[in-house]
């Protein structure tokens, strides 16, 4: 086999390289690794578009960063009034779905802190939209089932445990 001229391997190199560089910078974009006091568009600039935004008290922005449906994160970045990061949170966590008040919270509420869901669905026992969220409690997948009656109120919010190879036998 004769190996190819190396005017014919420089395309090659060259979409490599552009791969590996923006691996490279999507690492770089992790939302943990934000410092407090950086500029909102320096962010969006490393990190892309936020899944959403809301208004924080005060004047100031929170950017909701989603990896559902397929991850188990949502992140928070919350900056003051003149556009600066304060802080830097993720919120699919147990403790965060157990603060979700039972008849009080909303949908628009759920959707505020938690983003979209990675699925949402009914059941027969239920009037109304089950959503859930993926995540990890100590290291274990999980899965939080927001039940919102018709008028859009949380009723509930249950947890199971997320099976991710039903291939194995012994799961």
């Amino acid at each position: 086999m004769t190996p190819l001229p190396a005017h014919a391997t420089a395309p090659r190199r060259l979409r490599w390289s552009a791969l590996l560089l923006a691996v490279f910078l999507a690492a770089c974009a992790v939302p943990e690794w934000q410092k407090a006091g950086t500029p909102r568009a320096d962010i969006e600039r490393a990190m892309g578009a936020p899944t959403l935004t809301v208004m924080l008290p005060e004047g100031g922005e929170r950017l909701v960063y989603s990896r559902q449906p397929a991850g188990q994160q949502v992140y928070h970045l919350d900056f003051d009034a003149r556009q600066r990061l304060v802080r830097v949170e993720q919120v699919l966590t147990l403790e965060h779905f157990h603060a979700l008040r039972n008849g009080v919270d909303t949908r628009a509420a759920v959707r505020r802190t938690f983003g979209p869901p990675a699925l949402v669905e009914k059941v027969a026992r239920f009037n109304g939209d089950i959503w859930t969220y993926r995540f990890r409690d100590n290291g274990e997948p999980r899965q939080a089932h927001v039940h919102i009656d018709p008028a859009g109120v949380v009723q509930r919010v249950m947890f199971t445990d997320e099976r991710l190879n039903d291939n194995d036998p012994f799961h």
